[in-house]
């Protein structure tokens, strides 16, 4: 599914119009209004609710998947930053089909998050030292996929934002190496300019693709792009 159902005259899923306004209030600050309004007007937000995905950037997983074939029957999956769960839950539905291969999806937050059905959720830093061992033991084996839709919270400054971002992707990818098997993907959010020189010179030493996307689930006005590396080349890559 590439994106949600809209109905004609642009209105959203159950034909709901897309120019709800919230009126300002002594206690609501005008980004306060502007939030909830793109909220409430987010055709992605209403299809997430009701298909029970717990976020909208769910739909930005499928369009990516759809896109580049990463997931599937019996994969095993790391999800990094996963909470609250949109994007592990679609990973189990497309790796965990009910009838079909069962795969491994594993997600990892510092934060704590409600189960997922089909999912096995880790709470700590990916980055720890004993994130390793608990790691290779809920996967049963290197990873075929691994996943970041991290991001730092927003200090509205760019260049700030920029560096905080890049270096949760630069992250994510230093862990990838050591645990994707031979022909494996990545998958990691960067801002609008894709990933910087020296992320983007790692990644095409270890893999044979390198590509940028921006799913059309993102919204317009976002900076997010994603970095998508295909079939990891590391010599001895999820050995151990």
């Amino acid at each position: 599914m590439n994106a949600p159902p809209r109905g004609p005259g642009g209105r959203g899923p159950g034909g709901r119009g897309l120019t709800e306004r919230l009126r300002s209030t002594g206690r609501r600050r005008p980004s306060s209004i502007r939030w909830l309004e793109r909220q409430l007007n987010d055709p992605y937000v209403a299809e997430a609710q009701r298909r029970g995905y717990r976020s909208r950037a769910a739909f930005k997983l499928m369009q990516i998947d759809d896109k580049f074939r990463l997931l599937g029957p019996g994969r095993r999956v790391v999800d990094l930053g996963a909470a609250p769960g949109g994007w592990t839950q679609v990973a189990v539905e497309r790796c965990r089909p009910p009838g079909g291969k069962q795969g491994r999806v594993v997600g990892i937050d510092l934060a704590e998050m409600q189960p997922v059905a089909g999912a096995e959720l880790l709470r700590g830093d990916f980055l720890g030292p004993e994130m390793s061992a608990r790691l290779r033991a809920a996967l049963g084996g290197p990873a075929d996929v691994v996943l970041s839709d991290m991001a730092a919270p927003a200090t509205g400054h760019a260049r700030t934002d920029h560096l905080k971002i890049m270096a949760l992707a630069e992250a994510a990818h230093a862990f990838a190496s050591e645990v994707l098997k031979p022909g494996g993907s990545f998958v990691a959010k960067v801002l609008q300019g894709g990933a910087t020189r020296d992320l983007l010179s790692a990644l095409k030493r270890g893999f044979a693709e390198v590509r940028h996307f921006k799913p059309a689930a993102s919204r317009a006005d976002s900076a997010e792009i994603y970095v998508v590396a295909l079939r990891f080349r590391a010599p001895g890559a999820g050995q151990g």
